[in-house]
């Protein structure tokens, strides 16, 4: 049972990306199905996380049952999918979830189902009768009323909603905010953080007047920091809940103005929510009732659970006639609704690599990358990874495969899932792969140096061919330099031999695509093996790393040079 003790809304942060939620109960059900979810079994399931193939990291060393905990009582125990009392077991909806065919449907009931307060979320005594919200459900709600609400309205006004009856006060407060806005024009930054403090000074000033502004997670008492830390959490809770509404494919984004909407063809299936889901929690003090409650896989109900709704969609979306669709049953028409949606959005996407290829998006692709740069996006790192496929495309003359996610409108959805390469180039007698971060300093030698490497030799034994890797970050810290100098002289087994890693500045990866742009004719593999191989054997003939560095921007110079 987690205590409520702060007047925010706050939505579930851990796993961040819904996909990421799927492998992680399969592998506590399948190897602890039946056992107590004591801290024995918490340690045994983080070591068991980190040796497997989809997942990224070691837990905590430090303390790998909170770790555990972290990962498992929030969004799939809060959210219905396992049970871990009296012991470890999948929930009818988890079932569905991981093996069923529909794991968004199942994720939106559930979704729908969360509440505050339950009886797993308890308020502290000091704040009761704060709570009474179904938070998702009111989320979609307040999108559809206002027809859009950006990242920046959501972290200061929708956090406030923490009863549903303030519905109309929050709703209204973010219409005053874009008022004020309009007025603000060319200082908008200033007034964001203006508006945004004066929140957390009136939500939180009982707390401040009796001085209890320490926080959890530091010493530092001081208002400055206490307010710094409401920001981050504020900011958490908007993007958990931005990519939980994205995965339920309702929810469309706009990652330039970091805004979300609802998708044009779904707004009939969220009316139909809105009017029918009640928003009244329930069986807040009964937890039989509430885990019978949230565990069902077919509650609450959709638009598409019935038969001539989901016909209807049919017709809209396919060219078929009812007569056609007479003799099929429910799951039946779902099947027939997922494959079109699957094949609407693979022609969406192959249209998008043919303009990509005619460099019509050449200066698009460059003003993206500036923009990621100053920090112009929701999710840079999700937009980073796209606009590098783009990028990559657009060099054409080979298959060009990112591992991120797209929505169904062929819209980037969530980054590559952390066991395989952001970015796969097969070429006809060689292999690229192309691994992509914002992180900076030590950071990035810390989480990138090993899966880089890893992802690299995993893609080499995968083809067989001769294989490459593009490392590209803002700027290349000098640890991560000097790794991958070192791997490509060593021979290592477990990446295949020597490595053949080329470390990449932006800037010198947007100088490369602007020499394909300017060259007399449409680059092809040879010209990119190239390149390739002049900053391999550079690297082979430098004396340290730092001569390594000159000798790759001599090769960025002098590709395709007129």
């Amino acid at each position: 049972m987690a205590r409520i003790d702060n007047k925010l809304l706050f939505f579930t942060t851990s796993p961040r990306t819904p996909a990421k939620i799927i492998p992680e109960i399969q592998l506590l059900y399948e190897k602890f199905s039946g056992c107590a979810w004591d801290k024995s079994t918490q340690e045994q399931f983080i070591d068991e996380l980190a040796q497997s193939d989809f997942f990224e990291g070691k837990g905590s060393p430090a303390d790998k049952a909170f770790s555990a905990r972290d990962r498992i009582n929030r969004a799939p125990k809060a959210l219905g999918f396992i049970n871990l009392k009296p012991c470890i077991e999948l929930t009818e909806a988890g079932n569905a979830f991981i093996y069923g065919k529909r794991p968004q449907e199942i994720f939106l009931r559930q979704l729908l189902k969360f509440q505050l307060p339950s009886p797993y979320h308890v308020e502290n005594q000091n704040i009761a009768g704060t709570f009474c919200i179904r938070p998702y459900l009111e989320i979609l709600r307040l999108v559809r009323e206002l027809e859009y609400i950006t990242f920046d309205e959501f972290k200061i006004f929708a956090v406030q909603m923490t009863d549903y009856r303030k519905f109309d006060i929050v709703r209204d407060s973010i219409l005053h905010f874009r008022e004020e806005k309009e007025q603000n024009k060319g200082q908008y930054k200033c007034f964001v953080n203006r508006v945004w403090e004066n929140a957390i000074l009136e939500i939180h000033g009982d707390r401040i007047a009796a001085g209890k502004t320490r926080t959890r997670e530091t010493t530092d008492g001081s208002l400055k920091k206490f307010i710094a830390t409401q920001k981050s959490n504020m900011r958490d809770y908007a993007d958990a809940c931005f990519r939980y509404l994205r995965y339920t494919g309702l929810i469309s984004i706009s990652h330039r103005n970091r805004s979300i909407s609802v998708f044009a063809d779904k707004t009939v299936e969220v009316d139909f929510i809105l009017s029918t889901v009640p928003r009244d929690p329930v069986f807040i003090d009964d937890i039989y009732a509430y885990k019978a409650h949230l565990f069902s896989a077919t509650s609450p109900a959709l638009y598409t659970d019935d038969r001539d709704n989901i016909v209807d969609v049919l017709m809209r979306i396919g060219s078929f006639t009812r007569r056609e669709l007479a003799g099929k049953n429910i799951d039946e028409l779902k099947d027939l609704r997922d494959e079109i949606v699957k094949q609407h959005k693979a022609n969406v996407i192959h249209e998008q690599v043919t303009e990509i290829k005619s460099y019509a998006l050449y200066s698009e692709i460059i003003d993206t990358f500036n923009e990621i740069i100053a920090d112009e996006y929701y999710d840079a790192p999700l937009m980073f990874e796209y606009n590098t496929w783009r990028a990559m495309t657009m060099l054409d003359g080979g298959n060009i495969k990112g591992n991120f996610n797209f929505d169904d409108a062929g819209q980037p959805l969530s980054t590559a899932a952390g066991n395989m390469p952001d970015i796969e180039c097969d070429y006809d007698d060689f292999s690229l792969s192309v691994e992509v971060t914002l992180q900076a300093g030590q950071r990035q030698y810390e989480s990138e140096g090993e899966p880089v490497a890893r992802h690299y030799g995993q893609l080499k034994k995968r083809t067989g061919k001769d294989t490459y890797c593009l490392f590209i970050a803002p700027t290349i810290n000098p640890a991560t330099l000097a790794h991958f100098y070192g791997l490509n002289h060593l021979s290592i087994a477990l990446y295949g031999g020597k490595s053949k890693i080329v470390p990449l500045e932006l800037d010198q990866f947007m100088r490369l695509i602007e020499n394909s742009y300017n060259y007399e004719t449409q680059p092809i593999p040879s010209d990119i093996r190239r390149f390739l191989d002049c900053a391999i054997k550079l690297c082979e003939k430098a004396t340290d790393e730092n001569h390594w560095r000159y000798g790759i921007q001599a090769c960025v110079d002098m590709w395709l040079a007129s």
